[in-house]
């Protein structure tokens, strides 16, 4: 969740691209996020303060680049629905049809790196943890910081 929406303000287009960013990187780590940290208002202000998900390194450091930037603290930074369609599109040309391209020679580094990762490593990491459910509570929403 935003730390705008967390802090109280009305949920917008921003808050939706924040979201984008972190299923972006869940999907592209094939992890469950925050899996082990309880859900709980000491994550709120954590997550308020600045406290993100880790970007594994088997992703590929543009679309990295991208993630951090849909979860940039100050909304006017995140990328709009628009840019990000507009630089997603971009990638996805250059992949088709230029492998010269950064974002293909990127995508077939990580590739190479990401076999190397274990899969049983990643298979942990994307079970729910029920001690550490992924809901954060009302009574837990700050007003301010």
């Amino acid at each position: 969740m935003a730390p705008e929406i967390l802090r109280g303000h009305q949920y917008t287009k921003s808050a939706d691209i924040y979201s984008f960013g972190i299923i972006m990187n869940e999907f592209l780590s094939e992890e469950i996020q925050l899996n082990n940290i309880l859900h709980d208002e000491f994550l709120v202000i954590k997550i308020c303060k600045g406290f993100r998900p880790k970007i594994s390194k088997d992703v590929p450091k543009l679309l990295a680049n991208l993630i951090i930037k849909c979860w940039d603290a100050e909304i006017e930074n995140r990328p709009t629905t628009k840019e990000l369609y507009q630089i997603l599109k971009k990638w996805n040309d250059e992949i088709i049809y230029d492998e010269n391209s950064e974002i293909y020679f990127q995508i077939k580094k990580c590739n190479i790196i990401g076999r190397k990762i274990s899969k049983t490593e990643k298979t942990d990491k994307a079970k729910i943890n029920p001690k550490t459910s992924p809901h954060i509570h009302k009574q837990f929403i700050l007003v301010e910081l």
